[in-house]
């Protein structure tokens, strides 16, 4: 069995029809449960003798890689730290968590989907800062329902779209608790001095947008309602598997101006932080937002608010001179992603940080709307 490994154990008090082994631990990944003079007490199953979370090392080798691909690391896990060496980049970090529940239900997503949409997630971070993703770090709270194959299939899910990038899994840190949630760490490196910002868009840049909007929303409406409509594997897909642009963003460093935001909680949200970071006000065209068009089967009210306010397709918006439309238009075209403008960057005699939609030769402020995270926001 998964414990013939460790030296010594002891079986503790019985607590709801499991009990407790008090193993000794160390290294890189430490389970935080029930901590007492460096042991651990990992919860077992009475009746099946079967282990909620698997041996911490067993776990460590289970997702450790077998080799790394990125040739500034220097260590990766298995010691208290990772170590990279970089001379000629500048460095990019970001981090995200994922709440079981509030971020994510098990019940449009299974435990790889999971695992693989929360490392596209930062690396949509990075794509939106034109940086290309290299190292993450995983730290996740394992809940008693969630079982090792679970867990494992998690990490396969980070695994797949990690491989596809090249990006190197460096270490981590494990605890119990009472609903899964995962923390990522992406590291990136980005070319000196042209990482992208929100708050460089300019008067008369033009407004633009990769892909189509509302699709992981449309996604995640089917699943939730068990619908049979046209298109129904690909907007399942795109809230499943979303696919981050770094390459298309890393593709653009030619150019000296451009504001970037990637989609995660509704263009109309992302356009509003770079209006306010940009102290300008951003007009967009209504029929030019561009949708799939399986989505027109939905209603209109649906379509207008999963378009701007929907969140998690993970496309970028941006800005850009118009003297550089044509190179933003053709690398589009080099890594077949639709690239639309949308609308143009005004300044403002009043109030800035504003977004206007113009519809039906009306122009209507475009309030923010899309998924604001609350402090202390909890999920029953």
């Amino acid at each position: 069995m998964w414990f013939k490994s460790i030296n010594t154990f002891q079986r503790s008090k019985i607590v709801k029809n499991s009990y407790y082994l008090s193993i000794y631990i160390n290294g890189l990944f430490k389970l935080k449960s029930k901590v007492i003079n460096e042991k651990i007490r990992i919860r077992v199953n009475k009746l099946t003798r079967k282990v909620i979370i698997m041996d911490e090392f067993e776990f460590i080798d289970s997702v450790k890689p077998d080799t790394y691909r990125q040739e500034s690391l220097q260590k990766g896990i298995g010691d208290d730290a990772a170590v990279f060496r970089v001379a000629s980049n500048d460095i990019v970090t970001a981090v995200d968590t994922f709440v079981e529940n509030i971020h994510f239900s098990p019940k449009t997503i299974d435990a790889y989907h999971i695992g693989y949409r929360a490392l596209a997630a930062n690396m949509s971070d990075m794509a939106a800062m034109g940086a290309v993703p290299k190292f993450y770090l995983v730290s996740i709270t394992i809940p008693g329902h969630v079982s090792s194959g679970d867990l494992k299939l998690v990490y396969d899910g980070m695994k797949e779209i990690a491989s596809t990038y090249k990006m190197d899994l460096i270490g981590g840190d494990t605890v119990s608790g009472d609903r899964l949630v995962i923390t990522i760490t992406v590291i990136g490196f980005v070319v000196p001095n042209k990482a992208r910002y929100r708050s460089v868009a300019r008067h008369q840049d033009i407004v633009f947008v990769t892909g189509t909007l509302g699709n992981a929303q449309a996604g995640l409406h089917i699943l939730m309602n068990d619908l049979a409509v046209i298109g129904r594997e690909k907007f399942i897909k795109s809230h499943q598997k979303p696919i981050p642009r770094v390459a298309f963003a890393t593709s653009l460093q030619s150019l000296h101006r451009l504001a970037l935001n990637d989609i995660s909680d509704g263009i109309a949200n992302e356009l509003q932080e770079i209006a306010v970071a940009s102290n300008v006000n951003i007009i967009i065209e209504d029929d030019k937002i561009p949708i799939h068009p399986h989505l027109q089967q939905f209603s209109l009210q649906q379509q207008f608010e999963w378009k701007y306010f929907g969140g998690e397709d993970f496309e970028l918006v941006g800005t850009v001179p118009s003297k550089d439309w044509e190179v933003v238009k053709e690398n589009a075209k080099k890594h077949s992603l639709l690239i639309t403008k949308i609308g143009t960057v005004t300044n403002s005699n009043d109030k800035s940080g504003q977004v206007y939609v113009k519809k039906n030769n009306h122009i209507q402020l475009l309030k923010k709307q899309g998924y604001v995270h609350k402090v202390g926001e909890r999920s029953e």
